[in-house]
């Protein structure tokens, strides 16, 4: 079993006829529907799983956003990755919950 990272995404559409959010939101419904651990904040979703199911999530996302109208997307990724163990997002968050 693949080591868990930490991934957060942040799609930012342009169109010139539709609701930004509205894009946005078709990339969230598909990382909702994946399974994986996540967590949507103002800026970015953060998933946790597996380095390479987390990038095919990503680029269903991303699809997801062209599909849905987006003229362009620009994608940022942050990754968190240890060599030797797991990357939770729990463990940085917890102590604030």
């Amino acid at each position: 079993m693949s080591k868990s990272i930490n991934l957060g995404i942040q799609i930012v559409p342009k169109s010139k006829t539709l609701d930004s959010f509205a894009l946005v939101d078709k990339a969230i419904e598909v990382i909702q529907k994946s399974g994986v651990k996540y967590e949507v904040t103002p800026f970015e979703t953060v998933m946790e799983g597996a380095q390479d199911e987390l990038m095919e999530i990503a680029r269903q996302a991303q699809e997801a956003v062209l599909e849905a109208g987006a003229e362009e997307i620009l994608v940022y990724y942050r990754m968190q990755i240890r060599k030797e163990a797991d990357v939770s997002m729990a463990e940085k968050t917890a102590k604030f919950k």
